[in-house]
């Protein structure tokens, strides 16, 4: 699963949406599989389908879905234990489900089945019940801001040879209902800033340069992440 995918935030998203009332299963389930195809989970006994794992996690007392976005270095989300931790990371993405005394960890990967099924099946893994360190909403929109201007400073003066415009677009289609107007705000900003990153081109540049705007761009990555998991995480608060 490519790690810009954004299919873990959209099943925690409309996830927590269907667990806080605020949609029904079979519209959470379809939103996700809008985003990758049909969707299975690997379970002990056979692959079954993504809502009938969610509904039945929900009638184990599930509460809420918690999102991961590591990367190498960054465990963003995660709190083992390692056989969870390395197939998140290897991802870029996971989604936790939250029950009663233990968590259990999503990792998405591509099923495709022969020339015409492409879908996507989720992995599961026991993950540790303890509390990720993650900012909170709030914390997060600040440090997004802060690093969004310092990174368009440094990158002011590195800028390389014209190649056109291109329209920025965000591969996203906003949170599920529910989540606050501030979430939105956040999650929206983060995706456009997503995009911006993907789009970085060094051609050009020197070395100098290339290594200015690759820290820049290091640094507003990872205020991206962190705004997208609180932005995906502000549902909870409310409940």
């Amino acid at each position: 699963m490519h790690p810009d995918s954004p299919i873990s935030a959209t099943l925690v998203c409309w996830g927590n949406a269907w667990l806080t009332g605020r949609a029904g299963l079979d519209e959470a389930a379809d939103r996700v599989e809008r985003q990758g195809g049909p969707q299975l989970a690997a379970g002990p006994d056979g692959d079954v389908p993504l809502r009938s794992l969610l509904a039945d996690l929900r009638v184990e007392g599930m509460t809420s879905l918690r999102l991961a976005l590591p990367v190498a270095g960054d465990p963003l989300g995660l709190t083992g234990p390692p056989p969870f931790n390395a197939a998140a990371i290897e991802a870029g993405q996971a989604a936790v489900a939250v029950l009663p005394g233990r968590c259990l960890g999503l990792v998405p990967v591509r099923d495709r089945r022969g020339s015409s099924y492409a879908g996507v099946r989720w992995e599961m893994f026991d993950a540790a019940a303890n509390v990720p360190d993650v900012p909170s909403l709030a914390e997060a929109e600040r440090d997004l801001t802060l690093t969004m201007h310092a990174a368009t400073d440094a990158l002011r003066g590195v800028e390389g040879p014209a190649q056109g415009h291109r329209p920025v677009r965000a591969d996203s289609d906003g949170l599920a209902p529910g989540y606050p107007a501030r979430a939105h705000r956040v999650a929206a900003l983060a995706a456009r800033l997503a995009a911006v990153i993907r789009m970085a081109d060094d051609r050009g540049l020197t070395s100098g340069q290339v290594a200015v705007r690759s820290q820049a761009l290091r640094d507003l990555d990872r205020a991206v992440r962190r705004a997208r998991v609180a932005a995906h995480h502000a549902i909870t608060e409310l409940v």
